[in-house]
């Protein structure tokens, strides 16, 4: 799980039930994922969520490799 590489706090989430305002609550599920092998760990920099794109019940997730 790349985005616990760098960010291990809690709140951090993919998904939000389009149901009862989840998203402006914060309560929702962090279910999008990358996942590298341990030979592309090196190059991992840096492992992101944009929740402040909105449009969906998912937000975006990235990762940069260096």
């Amino acid at each position: 799980d790349t985005f616990r590489e760098f960010d291990a706090t809690g709140g951090n989430y993919t998904w939000w039930s389009v149901v009862g305002g989840a998203r402006s609550r914060n309560v929702g599920w962090r279910i999008d994922y990358f996942l590298i092998s341990a030979a592309l760990r090196p190059r991992l920099k840096k492992a992101f969520i944009r929740s402040e794109i909105l449009g969906s019940d998912h937000c975006p997730v990235g990762i940069v490799l260096g």
